[in-house]
């Protein structure tokens, strides 16, 4: 326990610090949140059914997390083809399995009995370490189009279109926007990376209004309507996040949970912390998630190794990414994705993924030099 002890404090005592809080104020606000909910569903024998499912999966985070805090991430750069090739396979299993068996739902989830893994979740993660191994192997090329560029973007266009067929067009895009900074960051010429956007936008348009479900969304967000499930799913998260004002009703006094909002406790958490804590505390989480960001950046910046420093940028990034698109689509800015509040929302494959996350994020933090620019290489934004 001593040896533990003494590791961990070579680690960024801040971020693990901000992660606690913020897991804290989760567990809490996920209770509050799914209590209604929880009674209905299990016909009033209890309100803690999704608590509980909630702290087993906060559990094994952890334990992945610390998993993570005493590997070394240089060993990732070794094994990131390995990862790659097994996510991808990963996701060919789902959509495989699905189709096997004639089911029409959409191919998220891979069944291990009891257990469900959404496989997109770990994709994320694994196609930011292959793309930082990449560019750190690459780095002297990666302006080039075809000897550099071309041969992630075509592994990017695989994944991407592996997601998006099971259908899950929310994720394809953050994945899409995530690779896509961290090409940039890793030296990619901006003429390039906008003639593959366009390419991107021309092909990702009439995959998004294909479906019927997608249009309305858009439409929804478009013209303001309250009709249809995103409509109304909007319309009660505003009304809620307006009940709750600036200081908010206070915790457990929340009316929108009571059934009128849909999925309380996963996709739109926040319009309940909104209204149970008001303003302020939405601006606290809001400016916790910045400070985590910023400690991600830090760690970058005294990393010594670039696969390190596009490491920590792309799980920083995609962090706060998903946590203020979360936040977007609460508020209507944006229009309803699907996607989780990391460390709060309920779910299990996107927290395990998260916890793994910051767990190589303090391990990198070991690094306590300043970037070394080697054979001319440095991230193309001074960091």
């Amino acid at each position: 326990m001593n040896h533990l002890n003494v590791i961990i404090k070579k680690y960024d005592r801040p971020l693990l610090v901000a992660i606690i809080i913020l897991c804290t104020i989760g567990i809490v606000m996920l209770y509050s949140a799914s209590v209604s909910l929880s009674i209905f569903e299990t016909g009033g024998r209890t309100d803690m059914r999704f608590l509980q499912a909630h702290l087993k999966r906060l559990l094994i985070g952890v334990l992945v997390l610390f998993t993570f805090v005493l590997l070394d991430y240089r060993k990732l750069k070794t094994i990131a083809p390995y990862l790659l090739i097994g996510s991808i396979g990963l996701l060919l299993l789902t959509k495989g399995i699905f189709l096997i068996k004639g089911i029409s739902a959409p191919a998220r989830w891979l069944y291990f009995g009891p257990i469900s893994i959404q496989t997109a979740d770990i994709t994320r993660l694994v196609l930011i370490i292959f793309l930082a191994a990449y560019i750190d192997h690459k780095r002297d090329q990666i302006k080039d189009f075809y000897s550099g560029l071309f041969p992630p973007l075509m592994i990017m266009a695989i994944i991407l279109g592996l997601i998006v067929i099971q259908p899950d067009f929310s994720t394809t895009a953050m994945l899409a926007i995530i690779g896509g900074m961290m090409l940039y960051l890793g030296g990619a010429r901006i003429p390039h990376l906008l003639a593959t956007a366009t390419v991107a936008a021309t092909v990702a348009v009439p995959v998004m209004l294909a479906m019927p479900y997608r249009r309305e969304r858009i439409l929804s967000w478009l013209f303001g309507s309250d009709e249809g499930a995103a409509g109304y799913q909007v319309t009660q998260s505003l009304i809620g996040l307006g009940n709750g004002g600036i200081f908010g009703m206070g915790l457990g006094n929340s009316m929108e949970k009571n059934l009128f909002l849909p999925t309380p406790h996963t996709d739109f958490i926040f319009a309940i912390i909104g209204e149970e804590i008001g303003l302020i505390g939405t601006v606290f989480i809001l400016t916790l998630f910045l400070f985590i960001f910023q400690r991600g950046i830090k760690i970058a910046k005294e990393c010594a190794d670039p696969f390190g420093v596009l490491l920590a940028i792309g799980i920083s990034f995609s962090f706060i990414l998903y946590a203020f698109v979360n936040a977007a689509v609460v508020t209507g800015i944006l229009p309803v994705t699907g996607l989780p509040m990391p460390m709060i929302s309920y779910g299990g494959s996107g927290m395990v993924v998260n916890f793994a996350s910051i767990g190589i994020l303090l391990n990198i933090s070991q690094s306590k030099r300043s970037i070394v620019h080697r054979k001319g290489w440095s991230p193309k934004v001074k960091i």
